[in-house]
């Protein structure tokens, strides 16, 4: 591959990284690595930044002393500029990324002096408001290197200075967090009062959604603690492991739920099928491997050699888990069908028709905008204003629970059952003039 390529492939993993700018006091260990370009981390500065930056236990596999270690260290460059580079790269008006007047050199190789030349500690002011992305340069034909390299970016904030570790355009997100985990412990308050008030017609299934909302709820909460101890010290201080069980158990709970509901278990059928099992069986332990592959991704970071395959893996599993939840819905709309031609009961088979339908519907948008609509939001907004793209996507997580609750929850007087021969007829006539339901 050439240097254009590569770099232009790195180009591609910067853009990618996109979502892992948590901006934490990071710990990165580099091993025996030749790649031109690693990207650390990405941080948006405000006009009083500072990047703390220490490196240790340095070795390079060539000790050659007539190396140019000029062309080896690290430097901070905004995302509009690395294109420019990448230009400049291509069209041979420099070497290496280090020579572009476009980046922003924190420290090279040639300035490490003294008896230890194998660590270095440096602080850089950073006064230009924007994001930035922190990366290690080495171009140096087959020479690899090894480190271990601590980076602390952060804003100061007030009259005092305090330090602000969190993004510029993320430091609201322990509030947001913190207030959607009121909302959801609120929600689920109201619904242990509605299970109690309708307690004749609850289903197991109901419990099961009460216990949804929880683990989200306790999810956000742990995410807001987690959040806020990073804003101020830089560490989760153990709250993001907490946050790893919560969201893993959300996750978990959250694709099964849909599974159950799609196939009617407890409040249509006590049972489930056989391919209905089998989906769960498919659903679940892709979950575990989707949140196995997004601890990596977001504690090793894009240093790591590993990282995009992760990345990979856990798009891919988690569009296979969302397209895999569509199918009971689809199987329940195909056998109200055929059921409502052979036993007689158009009125209640239509009404469970309508509801599975709307379920469908709402399942894809959901799935859609958290996934596509959200992703989107997060690439063309301003670094400003990224905490939007996670109030637009707990509203839409907010909304499809709040449609699921409604329209599942505990009926005293259960419209499936309440029908006279006039509606009865006229449904029947419905399903009749009806098309099949396209997917």
């Amino acid at each position: 591959m050439d240097l254009s390529s590569r770099f232009s492939s790195i180009l591609i993993l910067l853009l990618i990284s996109i979502s892992i700018a948590s901006a934490e006091i990071r710990k990165s260990e580099i091993r025996s690595d030749d790649r031109p370009i690693i990207p650390l981390d990405e941080f948006g500065f405000t006009h009083s930044g500072r990047l703390e930056l220490d490196a240790s236990k340095i070795w390079l596999s060539n000790s050659n002393p007539d190396l140019d270690l000029s062309k080896v260290g690290f430097f901070l460059c905004t995302r509009d500029a690395w294109v420019h580079v990448i230009q400049q790269l291509e069209e041979e008006e420099i070497t290496c990324a280090l020579q572009s007047d476009l980046v922003k050199h924190v420290f090279t190789f040639n300035n490490l002096k003294g008896g230890d030349k194998s660590r270095f500690s440096t602080v850089f002011t950073e006064n230009d408001a924007d994001q930035y992305s922190l990366v290690f340069a080495n171009c140096l034909q087959q020479v690899k290197i090894s480190m271990d390299v601590r980076s602390a970016m952060y804003n100061l904030e007030g009259k005092k200075g305090g330090r602000d570790y969190l993004s510029a355009g993320r430091t609201v997100l322990p509030k947001v967090y913190f207030l959607f985990s009121v909302i959801y412990f609120s929600l689920a308050a109201t619904w242990i009062y509605v299970l109690y008030k309708k307690r004749l017609t609850v289903f197991a299934i109901h419990f099961f959604m009460l216990g949804v909302v929880v683990l989200k709820a306790l999810n956000l909460l742990c995410e807001a603690e987690d959040k806020s101890y990073i804003k101020k010290t830089g560490t989760a201080h153990g709250w993001d492991v907490l946050f790893y069980i919560f969201n893993f158990l959300k996750g978990i709970t959250l694709f099964t739920l849909i599974v159950l509901i799609g196939t009617g278990w407890s409040f249509l059928k006590p049972y489930l099928q056989d391919k209905e099992k089998k989906v769960l069986m498919i659903v679940i332990p892709l979950q575990v491997v989707a949140n196995f592959a997004q601890v990596v991704i977001d504690e090793t970071g894009p240093y790591g050699q590993d990282w995009v395959t992760w990345k990979q893996i856990f798009l891919l599993v988690d569009v296979v888990c969302c397209c895999a939840v569509l199918f009971p819905i689809v199987w329940s709309i195909k056998n109200l069908r055929e059921a409502a031609k052979t036993d007689g009961k158009a009125a209640v088979n239509l009404v469970k028709l309508t509801l599975f339908r709307q379920y469908y519907i709402v399942v894809i948008c959901y799935i859609y905008f958290t996934r596509v609509v959200v992703y989107a939001l997060e690439t063309i907004t301003s670094y400003k204003y990224m905490w939007t793209s996670v109030v637009a996507s707990e509203l839409a997580t907010l909304g499809f629970y709040l449609f699921t609750g409604y329209k599942f929850r505990p009926e005293v007087h259960n419209p499936y059952f309440v029908v006279d021969d006039e509606e009865e007829e006229a449904a029947a006539e419905a399903l009749k003039l009806e098309d099949e339901f396209e997917l």
